[in-house]
């Protein structure tokens, strides 16, 4: 049985690596890949899909914010989305990091009605994939309109982050069968 102290701090690690993924999805976006266009995002194709760089990251973030939602709450993930969005201003750009903040919150708002409810009864990998599909379309949606005003990417974008989900998954898999991951809820 995991102590309170370890379920807090495993909380806060996966609250640190979703508050990295959010600062890299931003950098990459004004850095890695192919300019899109003048003023646009660096993009990257894979499988043939096309999307802002910044996917890559944004697909694994949604697995940490689930876990550290479940150890945490929702408050300190509305933390970490302001504090990323205020480093991706310094490493990006103010509007970036606006369109960023706007889309996470967004997605943390469906990701609480969706992923939390199902975790709670214990179905944690369809809790998994139900909100990482709702949190990609609401995400994915609010992202690409409030930075570049064009929907253009947003096939690309939402099937590569639902896509990047699966790392995550595969990473974490053989913890949580090995019983080293305890992915329940924590009792209050």
């Amino acid at each position: 049985m995991m102590t309170v102290l370890n379920r807090t701090a495993i909380g806060y690690l996966w609250c640190a690596a979703f508050l990295a993924c959010v600062v890299l999805a931003n950098y990459s976006i004004s850095h890695w890949g192919t300019l899109a266009f003048p003023g646009g995002p660096h993009t990257v194709t894979i499988l043939g899909l096309t999307a802002p760089s910044g996917v890559l990251f944004v697909g694994l973030s949604f697995t940490f914010r689930d876990l550290a939602q479940l150890r945490l709450g929702r408050l300190p993930i509305l933390g970490a989305i302001v504090l990323g969005a205020g480093l991706s201003a310094v490493i990006a750009s103010p509007e970036l990091a606006l369109a960023s903040g706007l889309a996470f919150a967004a997605g943390e708002s469906f990701d609480f009605v969706c992923y939390t409810p199902l975790a709670e009864r214990g179905h944690w990998w369809s809790a998994l994939v139900a909100s990482n599909t709702v949190g990609s379309a609401v995400d994915t949606t609010i992202f690409l309109w409030v930075a570049f005003g064009s929907l253009a990417f947003w096939s690309g974008q939402f099937w590569l982050k639902t896509l990047m989900v699966i790392p995550a998954v595969i990473v974490l898999l053989p913890f949580r069968r090995a019983g080293k991951l305890d992915f329940s809820t924590p009792e209050v």
